[in-house]
């Protein structure tokens, strides 16, 4: 992991939030994303709060709300499905612009709808104000599972070497008078999509044996240890401990 590695949702800056410790912002999203996850979701008012406050870290990192929003279009497959619930759902039926839907599926799909939105939103503010390569020691920092982070690790860094090797063969296939129209080029298809797991196969153990011949044991060596003061922590803990407080509210209030 001594090398950087550029993600197009990481959005350079010098905010408070760019400089805080990696793992301290993965600790405070992954508390977040839980108090989120256990508020009642009847406490319509609750989620409105925790939307102000991502927007106050959106304004302190200074990441536009357009950016963030766009990139909130990750999660329309789970709207889609949200939407569907009111419709499929058992139970008491409620009229609502001449439709008939489920009143259990109208909360299912608030709760489905409102949390998993703020944990997206929660997720693009971390990795717009984050580095992949800072993203990995943050998890080794807070005692992920090395093997893991490893995975992880050659995912982000030979997912360009894949990617640039399915547009070679996609160059050649044109070259040559290819063109997929309809299911009879389908077999063209399968056929390079296996000659690429084969090429990204052999790849692999030819990485693995360079590794193996430069001393590598199963442990990736960690070249920048990255730390955390106090005030750092206290800094990132404001998050998770302000939205526990908006919950612990939403479970006493009626």
């Amino acid at each position: 992991m001594g090398a950087g590695h550029a993600h197009k949702l990481y959005r350079e800056g010098r905010s408070p939030v760019h400089t805080l410790p990696p793992h301290c912002k993965i600790a405070a999203v992954f508390c977040f994303v839980l108090v989120v996850v256990s508020t009642p979701r009847e406490a319509v008012w609750a989620f409105g709060a925790y939307a102000v406050l991502l927007a106050g870290v959106a304004a302190a990192a200074r990441i536009p709300a357009g950016y963030v929003l766009r990139r909130l279009l990750i999660e329309i497959p789970f709207v889609a499905f949200a939407v569907l619930m009111p419709f499929i759902a058992e139970g008491p039926r409620v009229e609502a612009l001449g439709m008939s839907l489920s009143e259990s599926g109208l909360w299912s799909a608030w709760n489905i709808l409102a949390k998993g939105t703020l944990g997206v939103a929660a997720s693009v503010l971390l990795a717009s104000t984050t580095e992949l390569r800072a993203l990995l020691l943050g998890l080794q920092r807070l005692r992920m599972p090395s093997l893991l982070v490893q995975i992880a690790s050659f995912m982000i860094r030979y997912g360009d070497v894949i990617s640039d090797e399915m547009r070679r063969m996609r160059i050649a296939r044109q070259s040559r008078g290819f063109e997929a129209r309809g299911v009879r080029h389908w077999g063209v298809l399968a056929s390079s999509a296996g000659a690429l797991f084969i090429r990204s196969y052999e790849r692999g153990e030819r990485v693995h044996l360079a590794m193996v011949s430069r001393g590598y044991t199963g442990t990736m060596p960690v070249i920048d240890d990255v730390t955390a003061s106090r005030t750092q922590w206290v800094y990132a803990a404001a998050l998770p401990l302000t939205a526990l407080a908006v919950c612990l509210t939403g479970w006493m209030l009626p």
